[in-house]
């Protein structure tokens, strides 16, 4: 008599997220679209702390806020201490050109970071890297590539003086010229990479952390480059509000094995900012907590186990950014 096997329905794995333990290494908390205002308009209420907590929830322990000019560096330092989180001091390529426009000129901006740097050394919400600075040839109406090279090694210096590991854009061959070589201590991150695989081995071979989020992940060749990173070098971030993981990106596949007890607190349930609920995130808007997806398609595309990938990425930013009032989880 034949007999009938009926197959065993898959059993999708309980994962905690209280298990696993992050620090975005890169979100910009300064954005106004954390309090509700979007290109100049309110369209909702301020939710900065129900995204914190929900960022909680998910297990992001701390957060690195991004310093992008001298006001929003700043406004992340004042954000730092407020949350007990931490900062970087630098000013983007894309508004080098505030240096010469400052009402004290180059020198007087210049100082003004080196202040905000010399006073916020220790404790809580202190300052961990300079930058994000670089260069953005993509963007040269901003500024010019002779301005941007100028006012990036400026910012050098303030690192070097410091002994502060950098927060990048794109550099390598002033960076050379700079003596910033092999093996250099605190180099410091490749914030937001999205180079290719060559160029990932050149900036880890110089001693350089790559840093991914979703736009990072987003098509086949990013993809390719994500896999050459090496576990000693790889960091986490979000970027947020900006760089969400969406479903026209090639992360999607591998997202798509997420549990859904995981699911639930990378991706929580979000409503458009017209429609805005108290305790909702907002469509559009990426957050902190969409971090554990970055890890998850890190953790696919090599073949680690999930926790491995975490627990290394948290400890190279512990180690880089000098993170030592930071305790891991106790292994159960």
């Amino acid at each position: 008599m034949p007999v009938t096997v009926v197959p065993r329905p898959s059993i999708e794995p309980q994962l905690h997220p209280s298990s696993f333990q992050f620090i975005d290494v890169g979100v910009n908390l300064s954005d106004p679209v954390f309090r509700g205002s979007y290109r100049g308009k309110q369209r909702h209420e301020d939710d900065m702390e129900d995204m914190l907590q929900r960022s909680k929830a998910a297990g992001v322990v701390s957060q690195i806020i991004t310093g992008t000019s001298l006001r929003e560096s700043q406004e992340a330092a004042a954000l730092a201490k407020r949350f007990g989180l931490y900062f970087t001091i630098g000013c983007h390529p894309t508004r080098v050109a505030e240096f010469d426009r400052h009402k004290g000129g180059p020198q007087a901006y210049l100082d003004a970071l080196e202040k905000l740097i010399s006073a916020n050394l220790k404790g809580k919400g202190r300052v961990v890297a300079v930058g994000e600075c670089g260069l953005d040839y993509d963007r040269l109406h901003f500024a010019s590539e002779e301005v941007q090279r100028k006012y990036f090694r400026i910012q050098l210096a303030l690192a070097r003086k410091y002994n502060l590991p950098l927060f990048l854009h794109d550099f390598v061959k002033i960076l050379r010229e700079e003596g910033f070589a092999e093996n250099d201590k605190a180099l410091g991150v490749v914030h937001s990479f999205t180079g290719t695989p060559e160029e990932a081995i050149e900036l880890m071979d110089m001693g350089f952390h790559l840093s991914v989020n979703g736009c990072s992940l987003k098509t086949e060749d990013n993809l390719r480059a994500a896999k050459t990173i090496r576990p000693e070098r790889i960091l986490l971030e979000t970027d947020a509000p900006w760089c969400s993981m969406t479903g026209g990106h090639a992360s999607k596949e591998h997202l798509a094995s997420l549990p859904q007890s995981l699911r639930d607190v990378y991706f929580p349930p979000a409503a458009r900012p017209e429609q805005f609920t108290t305790g909702k995130a907002v469509k559009g808007r990426n957050e902190p907590c969409a971090i554990g997806g970055v890890a998850w398609v890190i953790h696919k595309l090599h073949g680690v186990p999930f926790d491995k990938v975490v627990a290394k990425a948290f400890k190279n930013t512990c180690e880089l950014f000098g993170l030592d009032d930071i305790e891991p989880n106790s292994p159960s």
